[in-house]
């Protein structure tokens, strides 16, 4: 085995594909073509928002058409891109043009790996690797894993080995994990096990398979580090990812990316990522406008919008108490937002002044 690492999170790895150190990075920008899948694994924790739907996602953004996946990738100085579903690989044409439009407006060095619960063969994998992609990571379903070696599986492992794509394994950290550690170090490539969590649409079919979460204040699974733990000594490349790595250091670092790109000069960045502004909000934007201006507040400290005007959260609070009864006198309601770092990005917190 390699030499292992542990992290303070909970994870650890003998190694790491490129696609996983962008990742920990916060660099990857989180392609999701489709969520459409002809799999139905229990444990999927895709939302209702995209499950079943045929919709494409930049990282948080909904995306209509090319400018909007070059924009969120330019929003966050992305390194590299990786593409997930639902399945994508039913839209293989969809697929093999966004690889071709990223390569070619980032260059070569941006990163583009792809997950896959299908078993692509040799010719759909050939026309992967012209368009460009770099790694590629298969997930076959549970029910299969004791016969791997006679599964269509390994056969697209050996053919994209053969065609210079990086190659690998992922599946959730459950029962049986040892099976497809043994099959990875035979087909030499490496394993990547995601700890399994609860999830709004797993729940139910997680407990009536005997799952429990390990803590009230962690959705990840009771047990899940365990069954990676017995797959290090039986192949060479394993990585184990916690539910808290993700949360605490993958999405957090893409989150300062994309807040350090997109914050006016009167947002504050959080330690997380997050942003921090204030609203003069329910009041004649004019108005709100004109009083701030007679006070001397810099027209960089504050922005205009309709129905709102949005402000270094410091200047709304600190504004003298009779400029604050004004504003509210004439219907105005004074807040401080955290939000995450997209257009309308999810609020985390509100608090009214």
């Amino acid at each position: 085995m390699e030499k292992l690492i542990e992290y303070e999170t909970g994870s650890f790895s003998s190694y790491l594909s490129k696609g996983c150190r962008l990742c920990q990075e916060g660099a990857t920008m989180v392609l999701f073509v489709t969520g459409l899948c002809p799999k139905s694994c229990f444990y999927c924790p895709l939302s209702e928002e995209k499950r079943g739907k045929d919709l494409v996602f930049a990282n948080e953004r909904s995306i209509k058409n090319d400018d909007d996946i070059l924009k969120e990738t330019e929003l966050m100085d992305a390194l590299g891109t990786g593409i997930t579903g639902g399945e994508p690989l039913l839209k293989i044409g969809e697929v093999l043009h966004y690889i071709q439009i990223l390569k070619s407006s980032f260059g070569q060095d941006h990163h583009i790996h792809l997950y896959t619960s299908l078993s692509p063969d040799r010719q759909m994998l050939k026309k992967l690797a012209d368009a460009g992609l770099d790694e590629i990571r298969l997930h076959p379903p549970q029910a299969i894993w004791g016969d791997l070696k006679h599964s269509p599986y390994a056969d697209s492992l050996q053919h994209a080995k053969k065609l210079g794509i990086e190659t690998g394994i992922e599946v959730p950290s459950i029962e049986g994990t040892e099976k497809v550690a043994v099959f990875a170090e035979y087909m030499g490539v490496f394993l990547n096990l995601n700890e399994l969590e609860f999830s709004d649409t797993n729940s139910k079919a997680l407990l009536k398979n005997g799952f429990f979460l390990e803590s009230d204040t962690s959705n990840a699974v009771a047990g899940s580090d365990k069954y990676a733990e017995t797959t290090l000594s039986l192949c060479k490349k394993v990585h184990f990812c916690s539910s808290i790595h993700k949360d605490a250091v993958q999405l957090r670092k893409r989150f300062q990316r994309i807040a350090k790109n997109m914050a006016r000069e009167f947002d504050e960045i959080t330690e997380d990522g997050t942003l921090v502004y204030g609203i003069i909000e329910y009041l004649d934007h004019k108005i709100a406008k004109k009083i701030l201006e007679d006070i001397g507040i810099p027209l960089e400290l504050f922005e205009v919008k309709k129905g709102r005007i949005e402000i270094a959260w410091w200047i709304l609070e600190e504004l003298k108490e009779e400029i604050k009864e004004e504003l509210k006198s004439l219907g105005a309601k004074l807040l401080i937002i955290e939000r995450y770092p997209f257009e309308d990005g999810l609020l985390v917190e509100l608090t009214p002044i």
